[in-house]
C-alpha cells in the first residue's frame, strides 16, 4: 500500500480532483498557501499497483512532479479502498510494478556506504575462501548471506534501463571494485593460511569439490548468472522481496571471487583463469539478464515516447548504448571463445576414456568419477591435467592404463594431457 502527496496549484484543482473522482479515489484536501502558493496538498492511499497509473494520469492533466511524495503505508481503511483493491491487485487492470520514480530509490536505498560495502564484500570473501578450502557448502552459503552485491548489480541496472548515467556506473563501479575487493582479500586469506602450514601446501586444489565448480565454468554456470540478474529485477521492480534474490546474485559471484585468490594464492594460473572467466561472465549476465527483464516491465528512460526506437535515440544514449554493446560483446565472445574451448575438450576427454574403458582388456573396471582442470586452449599452460578415478576388483593392478589414456587422449585432442589415475578398490558392476 501507497500514500500519495500531490501538490495541486489552484489553476489545475479542478481537473485534478475530476481525475480522482474518475477513478473512484478517496482523498484528503488540505489548503497549502506557504511561499505565497496558492495549492492544495491532496492526500490519497492506493494499491502499491496502481501508483504509476494514478500518477500517469495526474501527469495527464498537467500536475507536474515537482512535489509528489509517495511513501509506503501498512493499511488504509477509506470507503472505497475495497474495490481499487479488488480492481489493482486482485484484477487484472495492473501488473505488480512499481513506479518508475519508486525503482529508482529502492535501487539507491538499498546501496550502504562504501565503507559498509567493501567491508561486507571483504568478509564474505574471507568466509567464500575459508568454505571453499574447507569444501563446506553451508560456509559457502553463509558468505553470500552477508554479500552485499546485489545493491550494485541493481544500482548499474536500474541507472543502465533509466539512462541516468551517473547512478549507472556508481553501480558499475562499485560492481567491479568490490569484486576487485574480494579476490585481493581471498588472495591474502588464502596466502596466509597457506604459508601459515593451516593447510598443507601441496595440498591439490583442484580435488576440492567446491572449488572445481568454480574453476570449470560452463553453460549452467552462465544460467546462474542470467537467472540471478533476471530474478533480482522482478524482485526490485514488483512488491516481491527483493532480500532472498541478493543471495542468488551473490552466489554467482562471491565463491568464484573467492576461487580466483585461492588460485593466485596456490600459484595454480589455470584455476584462477577459469574462476576469473565466471566471475566477468556472470557480471556482465546479470546487468543485461536485468535490464532486459526492467525492459519488459515497462521502464524506459525519463522522456521516452511510445512507438519506434529511433526517434527516442538521442546522441547522449547512443554514447551509452555504443559502450555497453562493446563491452558486452568483448567480455561474452572472449568468454565465450575460452568455455568453447573448454567444453569442447572436456567434451572430447569424457568421449575418449570412456572408450579406452570399453577395450575388452578393461572390462573389469567402472569409471566412477572424471576431472578435467580448466583448459585455456594454451594460453598459459600447454599441458592439461585430467584427474580419473576408476573402480578396480581388489588387488588388481592395471600399471600402464594411465599411460594408454593419456597417450590416447594426446592424440585425440591434439594437447599435451597430464593424467592422474585413482583407483578405487571393490567390486564392479556388470556391463
Amino acid at each position: 500500500m501507497r500514500l500519495l502527496q500531490v501538490l495541486v496549484p489552484e489553476e489545475r484543482r479542478s481537473e485534478t480532483l475530476r481525475v480522482l473522482d474518475d477513478e473512484g479515489l478517496d482523498y484528503v484536501r488540505t489548503s497549502e498557501c506557504s511561499d505565497e502558493v496558492d495549492a492544495e496538498l491532496v492526500t490519497l492511499p492506493v494499491p502499491t499497483q496502481a501508483v504509476d497509473h494514478v500518477l500517469t494520469s495526474l501527469r495527464e492533466v498537467g500536475i507536474e512532479e515537482e512535489f509528489i511524495i509517495v511513501s509506503s503505508i501498512e493499511t488504509a481503511r477509506t470507503p472505497r479502498i475495497d474495490e481499487l483493491e479488488e480492481r489493482f491487485v486482485n484484477g487484472q487492470e495492473e501488473d505488480d510494478s512499481i513506479t518508475r520514480e519508486e525503482i529508482r530509490t529502492k535501487a539507491l536505498n538499498m546501496t550502504p556506504g562504501r565503507v559498509t560495502y567493501y567491508a561486507m564484500t571483504l568478509l564474505s570473501a574471507i568466509v567464500a575462501t575459508a568454505g571453499l578450502l574447507l569444501d563446506s557448502p553451508a560456509i559457502v552459503v553463509g558468505s553470500m548471506v552477508i554479500a552485499p552485491q546485489i545493491s550494485a548489480a541493481m544500482t548499474g541496472t536500474v541507472g543502465l534501463v533509466l539512462d541516468d548515467r551517473r547512478m549507472f556506473l556508481d553501480g558499475v563501479f562499485s560492481m567491479v571494485v568490490g569484486l576487485v575487493v574480494a579476490m585481493v582479500g581471498a588472495f591474502g586469506f588464502a596466502w596466509l593460511i597457506r604459508s601459515g602450514g593451516v593447510v598443507p601446501v601441496a595440498i591439490d586444489i583442484t580435488a576440492i569439490e567446491q572449488v572445481q565448480n568454480r574453476i570449470s565454468p560452463g553453460l549452467l554456470a552462465i544460467i546462474v548468472g542470467v537467472c540471478a540478474g533476471a530474478a533480482g529485477a522482478f524482485g526490485l521492480a514488483t512488491a516481491i522481496p527483493v532480500s532472498l534474490v541478493g543471495v542468488m546474485i551473490a552466489a554467482a559471484l562471491i565463491p568464484a571471487a573467492a576461487a580466483v585468490g585461492i588460485g593466485v594464492a596456490w600459484g595454480n594460473v589455470g584455476v584462477a583463469l577459469g574462476a576469473f572467466v565466471l566471475v566477468a561472465v556472470n557480471v556482465t549476465s546479470i546487468l543485461l539478464a536485468g535490464l532486459a527483464v526492467l525492459w519488459y516491465l515497462g521502464y524506459r528512460p525519463e522522456g521516452w515516447a511510445a512507438g519506434a526506437v529511433r526517434p527516442n535515440i538521442s546522441r547522449d544514449n547512443l554514447e551509452t548504448i555504443a559502450v555497453v554493446i562493446a563491452i558486452s560483446a568483448v567480455v561474452l565472445s572472449g568468454a565465450g571463445i575460452v568455455l568453447g574451448q573448454h567444453v569442447t575438450f572436456e567434451n572430447e576427454v569424457n568421449e575418449e576414456v570412456r572408450t579406452v574403458l570399453d577395450d575388452d582388456e578393461y572390462d573389469e573396471l567402472e569409471l566412477v568419477e572424471l576431472q578435467t582442470e580448466f583448459h585455456d586452449g594454451g594460453t598459459i599452460s600447454d599441458e592439461t591435467e585430467v584427474t580419473i578415478s576408476i573402480r578396480r576388483p581388489a588387488d588388481t593392478a592395471y600399471p600402464t592404463l594411465a599411460t594408454v589414456i593419456e597417450r590416447a587422449l594426446e592424440e585425440r585432442t591434439d594437447r599435451d594431457v597430464s593424467v592422474v589415475l585413482e583407483f578405487v578398490e571393490g567390486a564392479t558392476s556388470a556391463g
